[in-house]
């Protein structure tokens, strides 16, 4: 019996595939532009330079759109860098919420809620950063405001190296300091129970 099913199943594929029927093919459209090579998902890598580990990336999504005319990476989640020193401390950082490195330019864009901080801990926020690997500059033609130890300043547009050590400010609107004790705070005794 099981001879018999053997023979009918083999009898049956063979004068499908001889029947000479035909086939159906389906066009499939590639946009370059539009379509990704390729899809990473919580990515964390290093990358080095001359062999030397000189950045890391952390990414929830990283697209590559490897065959457009002008190749570029998309991390719609967002992303942050971490630039190193030789001795792997942490001399600056980069996080936005959407952002895209142009391959050719060798240029990446933070887009978003961009905080990058450097050695000396200043804080830098923006919308809309653009980070020239070639230059090796930092620039933006938005409001940004620089957290420092003493004082904050904000104004429109800045360049900086890629350290965010030497920076400035085009169109400065303010510097403020920052004091620890505010002159409005009111103490209060607790012992005595009463407001001074």
């Amino acid at each position: 019996m099981i001879t018999i099913l053997m023979v009918v199943v083999m009898s049956f594929f063979l004068s499908a595939s001889c029947s000479g029927e035909r086939q159906e093919t389906v066009e499939v459209t590639f946009d370059p532009e539009q379509t990704y090579t390729m899809r990473t998902t919580d990515v964390s890598t290093l990358v080095s330079d001359s062999g030397i580990t000189r950045y890391r990336a952390n990414a929830k999504e990283w697209l590559v759109f490897g065959k457009a005319s002008e190749p570029y990476w998309y991390f719609p989640k967002g992303i942050y860098l971490e630039q190193f020193d030789t001795l792997f401390q942490v001399k600056a950082s980069i996080k936005a919420d959407t952002a895209y490195h142009y391959e050719k330019q060798e240029l990446w864009k933070g887009i978003g809620n961009v905080e990058m901080r450097n050695l000396e801990n200043e804080c830098f926020t923006t919308s809309l950063i653009f980070w020239d690997e070639k230059l090796q500059k930092i620039y933006s033609d938005q409001y940004i405001r620089i957290e420092q130890q003493d004082k904050v300043i904000t104004g429109i547009g800045f360049e900086s190296n890629q350290s965010m050590t030497e920076y400035k400010i085009f169109n400065s609107t303010g510097i403020f300091p920052v004091n620890e004790t505010p002159a409005d705070t009111v103490k209060v005794k607790s012992e005595a129970g009463e407001d001074s």
